[in-house]
Protein backbone atom coordinates (compact mmCIF):
# COMPACT_ATOMS: atom_id res chain seq x y z
CA UNK A 1 0.00 0.00 0.00
CA UNK A 2 1.62 3.27 -1.21
CA UNK A 3 1.61 6.49 1.53
CA UNK A 4 1.27 9.33 -0.27
CA UNK A 5 1.88 12.68 2.04
CA UNK A 6 1.33 16.36 0.97
CA UNK A 7 3.91 18.87 1.50
CA UNK A 8 3.84 20.56 4.43
CA UNK A 9 2.85 23.71 4.27
CA UNK A 10 5.74 26.20 4.37
CA UNK A 11 5.11 30.01 6.55
CA UNK A 12 6.02 33.05 5.39
CA UNK A 13 9.87 34.30 6.18
CA UNK A 14 9.55 37.45 8.75
CA UNK A 15 11.88 38.01 11.10
CA UNK A 16 8.92 36.52 13.73
CA UNK A 17 8.12 33.31 11.90
CA UNK A 18 9.82 30.54 10.61
CA UNK A 19 10.08 28.40 8.04
CA UNK A 20 9.25 24.43 8.21
CA UNK A 21 11.38 22.15 5.88
CA UNK A 22 9.11 19.39 4.14
CA UNK A 23 10.27 15.95 4.39
CA UNK A 24 10.08 14.17 0.95
CA UNK A 25 8.47 10.69 1.41
CA UNK A 26 11.17 8.88 0.34
CA UNK A 27 12.95 10.12 3.68
CA UNK A 28 9.97 8.48 5.60
CA UNK A 29 11.07 5.09 3.30
CA UNK A 30 14.53 5.28 4.13
CA UNK A 31 13.82 5.88 7.64
CA UNK A 32 11.28 2.99 7.83
CA UNK A 33 13.75 0.74 5.93
CA UNK A 34 16.68 1.27 8.07
CA UNK A 35 14.47 0.53 10.96
CA UNK A 36 13.23 -2.76 9.15
CA UNK A 37 16.80 -3.97 8.56
CA UNK A 38 18.71 -3.57 11.43
CA UNK A 39 16.66 -2.08 14.89
CA UNK A 40 17.32 -5.06 16.77
CA UNK A 41 17.37 -5.06 20.71
CA UNK A 42 21.19 -5.17 20.93
CA UNK A 43 21.47 -2.55 17.89
CA UNK A 44 18.90 -0.03 20.01
CA UNK A 45 20.44 -0.56 23.28
CA UNK A 46 23.72 0.92 21.83
CA UNK A 47 22.08 3.85 19.68
CA UNK A 48 20.32 4.51 22.95
CA UNK A 49 23.18 4.55 24.64
CA UNK A 50 25.12 6.77 21.95
CA UNK A 51 22.11 8.62 22.45
CA UNK A 52 22.37 9.65 25.87
CA UNK A 53 26.28 10.22 25.52
CA UNK A 54 25.95 12.73 22.34
CA UNK A 55 22.91 14.87 24.08
CA UNK A 56 23.63 18.23 24.37
CA UNK A 57 26.71 17.21 23.09
CA UNK A 58 27.65 16.42 27.00
CA UNK A 59 29.56 13.33 26.17
CA UNK A 60 32.17 15.41 23.76
CA UNK A 61 32.53 18.15 25.82
CA UNK A 62 33.36 15.96 28.82
CA UNK A 63 36.14 14.12 26.55
CA UNK A 64 37.70 17.60 25.55
CA UNK A 65 37.50 18.76 29.24
CA UNK A 66 39.09 15.44 30.60
CA UNK A 67 42.22 15.74 27.66
CA UNK A 68 42.32 19.52 28.57
CA UNK A 69 43.28 18.04 32.19
CA UNK A 70 45.90 15.16 30.97
CA UNK A 71 47.28 17.00 28.25
CA UNK A 72 48.86 19.71 29.84
CA UNK A 73 51.08 20.60 27.31
CA UNK A 74 48.26 21.18 24.82
CA UNK A 75 45.57 22.11 27.26
CA UNK A 76 44.83 25.51 25.43
CA UNK A 77 43.78 23.89 22.15
CA UNK A 78 41.99 21.22 23.65
CA UNK A 79 39.85 23.80 25.12
CA UNK A 80 39.50 25.51 22.21
CA UNK A 81 38.46 22.35 20.48
CA UNK A 82 36.02 21.69 23.40
CA UNK A 83 34.66 25.22 23.11
CA UNK A 84 34.62 24.33 19.20
CA UNK A 85 32.25 21.27 20.02
CA UNK A 86 29.91 23.43 22.19
CA UNK A 87 29.51 26.10 19.15
CA UNK A 88 28.70 23.45 17.05
CA UNK A 89 26.00 22.15 19.56
CA UNK A 90 24.66 25.98 19.58
CA UNK A 91 24.63 26.17 16.29
CA UNK A 92 22.81 23.06 15.32
CA UNK A 93 20.18 24.72 18.00
CA UNK A 94 20.05 27.90 16.12
CA UNK A 95 18.96 26.04 13.09
CA UNK A 96 16.78 23.89 14.49
CA UNK A 97 14.53 26.76 15.69
CA UNK A 98 14.87 28.60 12.37
CA UNK A 99 13.59 25.94 10.37
CA UNK A 100 11.70 24.01 12.84
CA UNK A 101 11.00 20.88 11.07
CA UNK A 102 9.01 18.20 13.31
CA UNK A 103 10.75 14.77 14.35
CA UNK A 104 9.22 11.90 12.14
CA UNK A 105 5.57 10.97 13.42
CA UNK A 106 4.50 8.97 10.38
CA UNK A 107 3.32 5.14 11.52
CA UNK A 108 5.69 3.55 9.86
CA UNK A 109 8.22 4.81 11.92
CA UNK A 110 9.00 3.81 15.69
CA UNK A 111 10.59 6.38 18.10
CA UNK A 112 12.28 4.24 20.10
CA UNK A 113 14.14 7.28 22.50
CA UNK A 114 12.83 10.09 23.83
CA UNK A 115 14.51 13.71 22.78
CA UNK A 116 14.21 16.94 24.39
CA UNK A 117 12.24 18.74 21.69
CA UNK A 118 10.32 18.25 18.60
CA UNK A 119 12.43 19.86 16.33
CA UNK A 120 14.61 17.54 14.33
CA UNK A 121 16.52 19.55 11.22
CA UNK A 122 19.79 19.36 11.76
CA UNK A 123 20.79 16.35 14.21
CA UNK A 124 22.54 18.12 16.92
CA UNK A 125 23.84 14.61 17.64
CA UNK A 126 25.55 14.51 14.10
CA UNK A 127 26.91 18.16 14.34
CA UNK A 128 28.30 17.85 17.36
CA UNK A 129 30.19 14.39 16.54
CA UNK A 130 31.50 15.71 13.70
CA UNK A 131 32.53 18.81 14.68
CA UNK A 132 34.57 16.59 17.98
CA UNK A 133 36.09 14.23 15.32
CA UNK A 134 37.43 16.62 13.35
CA UNK A 135 38.63 18.35 16.62
CA UNK A 136 39.71 16.10 18.82
CA UNK A 137 41.20 13.76 16.17
CA UNK A 138 43.30 16.96 14.60
CA UNK A 139 44.91 16.86 17.66
CA UNK A 140 45.19 13.01 18.31
CA UNK A 141 46.64 12.90 14.59
CA UNK A 142 43.98 10.54 13.84
CA UNK A 143 40.96 10.63 11.25
CA UNK A 144 38.48 10.28 13.48
CA UNK A 145 35.16 11.60 11.52
CA UNK A 146 35.12 8.17 9.59
CA UNK A 147 34.93 6.00 13.07
CA UNK A 148 32.96 8.18 14.80
CA UNK A 149 30.45 10.00 12.55
CA UNK A 150 28.62 7.18 10.63
CA UNK A 151 27.53 5.23 13.84
CA UNK A 152 26.63 7.79 15.26
CA UNK A 153 24.21 9.15 12.63
CA UNK A 154 22.67 5.75 12.30
CA UNK A 155 21.87 5.51 15.29
CA UNK A 156 19.29 8.31 14.97
CA UNK A 157 17.57 6.95 12.55
CA UNK A 158 17.72 3.49 14.41
CA UNK A 159 15.85 5.11 17.00
CA UNK A 160 13.80 6.83 14.36
CA UNK A 161 14.18 10.73 15.74
CA UNK A 162 15.82 12.23 12.45
CA UNK A 163 15.68 11.92 8.84
CA UNK A 164 18.30 11.11 6.69
CA UNK A 165 18.34 14.66 5.51
CA UNK A 166 18.72 15.85 9.34
CA UNK A 167 22.37 13.70 9.86
CA UNK A 168 23.87 14.89 6.74
CA UNK A 169 23.15 18.40 7.41
CA UNK A 170 24.39 17.67 10.83
CA UNK A 171 27.16 16.38 9.78
CA UNK A 172 28.01 19.41 7.34
CA UNK A 173 27.39 22.07 10.04
CA UNK A 174 29.35 20.20 12.41
CA UNK A 175 32.53 19.88 10.08
CA UNK A 176 31.58 23.84 8.77
CA UNK A 177 31.74 25.06 12.27
CA UNK A 178 35.03 22.74 13.08
CA UNK A 179 36.92 24.37 9.64
CA UNK A 180 36.00 27.64 11.31
CA UNK A 181 37.24 27.06 14.63
CA UNK A 182 40.23 25.66 13.35
CA UNK A 183 40.63 28.32 11.26
CA UNK A 184 40.00 30.81 13.30
CA UNK A 185 42.28 29.29 16.99
CA UNK A 186 45.37 29.85 13.75
CA UNK A 187 45.70 25.85 13.34
CA UNK A 188 45.30 24.21 10.34
CA UNK A 189 42.99 22.05 8.58
CA UNK A 190 43.93 18.13 8.33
Amino acid sequence: MAVTSAPAPVAPASTTETVELPVAPTEVRALAAVQRAIARPPVVATARGMSFFGEHAAGWLAVGLLAALVDRRRRRDWFTATAGVAMAHGASIAVKRMVRRPRPTDPRVQVLVGTPSRLSFPSAHATSTTAAAVLFGGLLGRRLAPVLVPPMALSRLVLGVHYPSDVAAGALLGAGVAAATRRLSGRSSR
